[in-house]
């Protein structure tokens, strides 16, 4: 079957005005419960753990896991978003340019350790905050355009240490039905993009159709949290 998504294209532009007109049904207002149900798979006994968010948006989870003791480091295009995760959740923070990102920000809170670059997630690379113990993936490989995930994927994998532990969460639904974001991506995928050089082990499989994704024209939508970890040579 080829995927009626294949050649669907969301312009970053049109992410910042979903930010802007404020279309941000994606946001949650509370930590997800696939990273509360696994945080045990993604920490692993570890303390004091350096998580990447990609695509961060203003996820409450960042600021969990920094209440947890762990750093966030996040890469959102808008920088709405990103004032508003800061504001909304009281904490103060510094605005700085990134020299190695022409045009990008960064953005610090002063009580916690998280970091959010606002900036093309493909203009980001571990030259700039190194390599991450732990990638929370909530929306991001399923909001990117499809033709990009091969690129995607090499981001993620370039970013994760040895000790890495990323959890990937991907919708299952009949992409026939709805264009998407999110998008359809399908367990075969995911072991092609990161089967070569990672281990995946499916952790957690949900029934997550709404009344929402019944609106989008969906009759079944299924929620799978994957854990993906660098081979060990």
């Amino acid at each position: 079957m080829t995927d009626p998504q294949a050649d669907r294209v969301v312009a970053l532009e049109e992410w910042k005005e979903r930010w802007q007109e404020n279309r941000i049904g994606f946001h949650q207002l509370h930590v997800h419960e696939m990273l509360k149900n696994n945080i045990n798979n993604v920490l692993a006994g570890r303390t004091g753990v350096r998580f990447f968010f990609p695509l961060c948006g203003k996820a409450v989870d960042m600021k969990w896991l920094a209440d947890m003791g762990h750093s966030v480091v996040g890469v959102e295009i808008s920088e709405k978003g990103i004032k508003q995760f800061f504001e909304e959740n009281n904490l103060t923070y510094s605005e700085e340019p990134v020299p190695a990102i022409p045009g990008a920000k960064v953005y610090k809170s002063s009580e916690k350790n998280i970091s959010l670059y606002q900036c093309d997630l493909y203009s980001f690379s571990s030259s700039i905050e190194g390599r991450f113990g732990a990638i929370w993936d909530r929306g991001s490989l399923v909001a990117i355009n499809p033709k990009d995930r091969e690129k995607y994927a090499t981001l993620m994998m370039s970013l994760m240490d040895k000790e890495c532990r990323y959890l990937l969460l991907t919708f299952l639904y009949n992409p026939e039905l709805y264009k998407g974001p999110p998008f359809f991506v399908p367990n075969e995928q995911v072991h092609s993009l990161f089967g070569d050089s990672c281990d995946i082990e499916l952790l957690q499989s949900v029934d997550g159709l709404t009344e929402k994704h019944r609106g989008w024209g969906l009759d079944y939508l299924t929620e799978n949290a994957h854990l993906i970890r660098p081979k060990s040579n």
